[in-house]
């Protein structure tokens, strides 16, 4: 209910929005594709805000959609899935958003001098409860700063296994770390 008066306010003034079952020409002229565009648009809104729950966001993802409908118009204009296809793009172009968004920096919550020893005895701790080949792995590279490949010659292994090390080693940390409230919501 609240994506379509959001669409409302994004068409235009002086064009009324056709109900999104009009049917739609069936030629692939210019002219049709003007008359197609507000439904096909708001088809592309509506799937990209679900996904986005943000209208700026929606917009542009739109707008990206039908430029894309546009120049594929003379193929795209007379078949019969065309709303399924400005759809699926649109969900498309939304999980792309999505996936390349960065995650917001969060600064950390302030904590005195014995949450932080608390902390790093708990982080050394469970560093020694890793296999020792995971620990070097973590130490060398994160808090030594050397790249993988380098790790790698340190330790006479392959970079793939030094990869490998360190991926179970970070998961492994991750479980061992986890707050105590995560682990009883978690049961």
């Amino acid at each position: 209910m609240a994506i379509d008066a959001v669409a409302i306010e994004v068409q235009p003034p002086s064009q009324p929005m056709t109900a999104p079952d009009a049917p739609l020409p069936v030629t692939a002229s210019s002219s049709d594709f003007d008359e197609a565009f507000w439904p096909l648009f708001m088809l592309a809104f509506r799937a990209a805000f679900r996904i986005l729950r943000h209208t700026a966001g929606a917009e542009d993802v739109a707008a990206e959609v039908l430029g894309r409908l546009h120049a594929r118009w003379s193929r795209l204009g007379t078949v019969s899935y065309r709303e399924a296809w400005v759809v699926r793009a649109a969900t498309n172009a939304a999980l792309d958003v999505v996936r390349r968004a960065t995650p917001p920096i969060t600064k950390p919550a302030a904590s005195g001098f014995e949450d932080h020893a608390t902390s790093r005895l708990l982080l050394a701790a469970a560093m020694r409860a890793l296999p020792r080949r995971q620990r070097e792995s973590l130490a060398l590279h994160y808090l030594v700063g050397l790249p993988v490949v380098e790790v790698a010659e340190v330790l006479g292994v392959s970079p793939g296994s030094v990869r490998q090390h360190i991926g179970r080693g970070l998961q492994r940390l991750r479980v061992d770390l986890r707050p105590e409230s995560t682990e009883e919501v978690a049961r």
